[in-house]
Formats: structure tokens, C-alpha cells, sequence
């Protein structure tokens, strides 16, 4: 299926229509995410077998490029229930099936969420402040604080991580499991009032010895880097998605921005369109430039996901390359958007200002700009010697 079968435009239409409001009001998508599940949307990697879509994730990729273009907010929060069914699809593919319970769950209704992130661990993936205690019976329960935790309204499974430090003869562990919204021992914050992708509602959650059964322990790793199959469907899906979503950010500020300077007219040019502006039609040119260099990268990196390519140890590096390029590459379009769109796009309720907060977002995602050009030198220059 196409992403304009997937998301007809009459679909696309009433979720852009309800994003200002939701920006506004410091709302969560519930209506968006009503219609995306009426729709199979949320069903994008599951097996057409078990009711779901079947897609890959080249393909579910260009769906939230698609998405974005209506509603940042909504596509980022959706991101995340697409990072783990597309994580489950991803070490399927490998023939590794110990997420396959999240393929299953998906295909009945069941709404994921990403529990990982935590302030101040600039180690994300590879260690963890979160601590994980082994308990009789094969689980763990959890003692921590986890950030940017998105569709926490709505949310019924969260997959969380911690740390087992008296594990591996007290090198460490980390423990890799799901819980569901009805265990007991977590807290969510209504914490969530932010400068953009407001309609996310991103709270805190605080797991106060929130236990994960044994049979959602799916991962037990050393801390520090490893070549794990999780962490490698982890990164590929993660980046990949997130920068799809902010490719559509970038065009649809493109899109806004052109739009915007056709109908704009100049008094000193005898009423004149802006699009006969050679200064303007610069930037113009400038934005569409920038845009069409990133498509391609976004279509390689994740069709190559997809082709099971061997990247070997350039995997990392494309991957992070292609976040930061995504989110750097739509911030600097949506700049250009708003330069030759005029004072109008300064004012609060215009879609290009909206953009232009939500665009922000991306800088903060992982991998950030220092860590990605950090693993994209080691993998070229190898590693600071000490």
C-alpha cells in the first residue's frame, strides 16, 4: 500500500485541521489517534497474515513522512508505537523472533511507548540510572525516571530498561522489558508544557519498583556498547522514523512557504508577486535544494534496512548521519519558509510558526549532533587515542 492509500487526503485534511488546536490547548491527539487506528495505521509492520499492513520500514517511513506534513506532534508520538512493532519486524527479518509478542499485541490493539530516555545519561542505550532488581521468579522490577516518554496518555504497553548493577560479577546489566498501563508502580507527571511538538504529551514517568514480569524480559546486555541485534533495529528504526517525521516538517514548510510567497505582492514593484523577487525565489531554490538532496538519503538508508545490506561497522554512522541531516535540513528549511513568507508567520496561530517550534524538537532527539559526529568520526578516523 502507498502512503496516500494509507493516508487518503481527506484523512490527512481533518488531522491537519485539528494540529493548531491541539498546539493551542496543550492537547493530546486522541482524535488523530482514533482515526490512525480505525484505519490500520497503527498496524504498519505487522504481518498482513495477522490483519496488519506488512510494510517495511522504507515504506512506513515515507507513511510519517506523509503524516508530518499534517501534524508533527501526532507523527512524532506515533513514532514510538512504529519504533518497537518496526524493532519486532526488523529482528524478524533477521530471524530473531523474541519480539514477535509485540507484533501479536500490535495486531490486537495494543498501543507501545518508549521508556528509555533519562536526564543526564548521555550513555542512552548503553547504560542506564535506572536500577532493574532480579526478583525469584524471573522478573525485575524497576526504580527510575524516565523522560520524553510520548503518548502517555495512551500508551498500554512501555517498554523500559535498567540497570542490574550486581550482575556479570558486578560489572553491570542491562535489562530489557515491557509493562503494561494496569501494573502497579509508576507515576506519570503532568509535566509536559513545552515550546513545541506540544501534542505529543512527552510526560515524565516515574517507575517506582514497577515489576516486569519474566515472560517480558526480553534482553539482558552488558553496559557499554555492543553489537546486539536490539541495538541495531533499535538505532535503525529510532533515526529512520525520526527523520522521516522531520522531512515532512521540511516539506511542508517548502510547501507552506511557496504557497505563501505567491500570494504575497510588492508596493514598490508595482503590486508585483513575490515569486518574481530574484532575492526570494533564492531561498526558494535554497529550500528545495536542501529538501531534495535528504529524500534520497532517507529512501537508501531505510530500504537498505529492509535488503538486510551489510554496512558493517558504517551502519551507525548512516544512521545518525541521516537523524541529523533530517532534523538540521528541515530547521533550516522551515528558517527559509518563514523568511520569504513575511511578518505574518511571526504571529501565533500561523502554521509556519507552529513548524518552527516543532521543528526544534529535533536537536534534542538522539542521537544528538555532538554524539553523531562523534560515532561518524570514530568510524572513519577510529577512535581518540588516549
Amino acid at each position: 500500500m502507498t502512503p496516500e492509500e494509507l493516508l487518503p487526503d481527506e484523512l490527512l485534511e481533518r488531522i491537519r485541521s485539528r494540529a493548531a488546536g491541539y498546539d493551542r490547548d496543550n492537547a493530546f491527539f486522541h482524535e488523530d489517534l482514533q482515526e490512525l487506528a480505525a484505519a490500520g495505521y497503527l498496524k504498519l509492520f505487522v504481518p498482513v497474515s495477522d490483519g496488519g499492513k506488512g510494510l517495511g520500514l522504507e515504506a512506513a517511513a515515507q507513511c510519517q513522512r506523509r503524516l508530518a506534513t499534517a501534524a508533527p506532534a501526532t507523527a512524532l508520538a506515533v513514532n514510538m508505537h512504529l519504533v518497537w512493532t518496526g524493532v519486532a519486524h526488523v529482528l524478524a527479518a533477521r530471524g530473531d523472533h523474541s519480539l514477535d509478542f509485540v507484533l501479536e499485541e500490535a495486531a490486537q490493539g495494543e498501543v507501545f511507548a518508549f521508556g528509555n530516555s533519562e536526564a543526564g545519561n548521555d550513555s542512552v542505550l548503553f547504560d542506564s540510572r535506572t536500577t532493574a532488581v532480579p526478583q525469584d521468579d524471573g522478573g525485575y522490577t524497576f526504580s527510575g525516571t524516565k523522560i520524553f516518554t510520548s503518548l502517555s496518555p495512551a500508551w498500554t504497553r512501555l517498554g523500559i530498561f535498567g540497570k542490574d548493577p550486581d550482575a556479570r560479577d558486578g560489572a553491570g546489566e542491562l535489562v530489557h522489558g515491557f509493562i503494561t498501563r494496569e501494573t502497579p508502580g509508576y507515576r506519570i507527571l503532568d509535566d509536559w508544557d513545552t515550546l513545541g511538538m506540544r501534542a505529543s504529551q512527552s510526560a515524565t514517568t516515574v517507575l517506582e519498583g514497577v515489576k516486569a514480569p519474566a515472560g517480558r524480559i526480553f534482553r539482558k546486555l552488558p553496559v557499554g556498547p555492543n553489537a546486539d541485534p536490539l541495538i541495531f533495529a533499535i538505532f535503525a528504526c529510532f533515526e529512520s522514523l525520526l527523520a522521516a517525521v522531520y522531512t515532512g516538517v521540511g516539506e511542508r514548510a517548502l510547501t507552506v512557504g511557496v504557497e505563501t510567497v505567491k500570494k504575497r505582492t510588492s508596493f514598490k514593484n508595482g503590486g508585483r508577486s513575490y515569486a518574481q523577487d530574484p532575492d526570494i525565489r533564492w531561498k526558494v531554490a535554497e529550500a528545495a535544494m536542501a529538501m531534495d538532496n535528504l529524500y534520497p538519503q532517507l529512501k537508501t538508508v531505510t530500504a537498505d534496512v529492509d535488503a538486510l545490506a551489510d554496512h558493517g561497522s558504517q551502519w551507525f554512522p548512516r544512521l545518525v548521519g541521516l537523524k541529523v541531516n533530517a532534523t538540521e535540513t528541515a530547521r533550516r528549511v522551515v528558517d527559509l519558509a518563514i523568511r520569504v513568507s513575511g511578518g505574518s508567520s511571526y504571529f501565533r496561530g500561523s502554521e509556519l510558526e507552529r513548524l518552527y517550534r516543532d521543528v526544534l524538537a529535533g536537536m534534542f532527539h538522539p542521537s544528538d549532533d555532538e554524539s553523531a559526529h562523534n560515532t561518524v568520526a570514530n568510524a572513519w578516523l577510529g577512535p581518540v587515542e588516549d
